[in-house]
């Protein structure tokens, strides 16, 4: 297999994992109703409920695995740069998505196939929109895992400024650090403290 087709494919795949761990929190709360559920009586394990079941785990794993190998492992190459300034836009894309969940997570009766069927689609249809114009960014999985979000402006020495998008664990401080940005990372840009 060649080289380039090869990064290719670790490319897709690294976008449909970051589209699924985008969804975790809300697979979450599907297994949470859903368990409580059959808990209480209110539904049985039918052929519908136990597939639901089955498919959210997967799903939950998949997500939350692949975005921690896409962390750990997917970010070879930092170059040193110096923030000369930051605004930390975290909250304006993180609460549009947890109302999406909310509002699937309330509306939804996952025990009906019907709504399984509608819920595949809609996730199917907002997968195109989110892979289609790149917007990996927007993942309140990694904002759980301690991820902000930020645009920065930044120099790395050689060139006039640069404006990019990053995430960075903690809070951004730029008036003492110098940071590592990944550069290697096509999916999601990343910003560590330089060691």
């Amino acid at each position: 297999m060649n080289k380039k087709y090869k990064n290719v494919q670790e490319y897709a795949m690294s976008k449909i994992i970051l589209f699924v761990s985008a969804f975790v929190p809300m697979y979450i709360l599907f297994l949470i109703n859903l368990i409580v559920e059959i808990m209480n009586n209110n539904l049985t394990w039918n052929v519908t409920n136990t597939c639901v079941l089955v498919a959210l785990i997967i799903l939950t794993l998949i997500g939350t695995i692949g975005l921690l190998v896409i962390l750990k492992f997917n970010q070879k190459t930092y170059k040193t740069i110096k923030v000369l300034s930051k605004k930390n836009i975290t909250d304006q894309h993180f609460l549009n998505y947890f109302s999406l969940f909310v509002l699937l997570a309330l509306t939804f009766d996952l025990s009906k196939l019907c709504f399984v069927s509608v819920f595949v689609v809609i996730l199917i249809f907002i997968g195109i929109v989110y892979i289609k114009n790149n917007i990996f960014y927007v993942n309140p999985l990694l904002n759980i895992l301690g991820y902000s979000f930020y645009d920065i402006e930044y120099t790395d020495g050689s060139d006039e400024p640069t404006q990019l998008r990053i995430f960075f664990k903690g809070t951004l401080d730029i008036s003492k650090q110098k940071y590592e940005l990944c550069v290697s990372n096509r999916n999601l840009n990343f910003l560590r403290k330089k060691n």
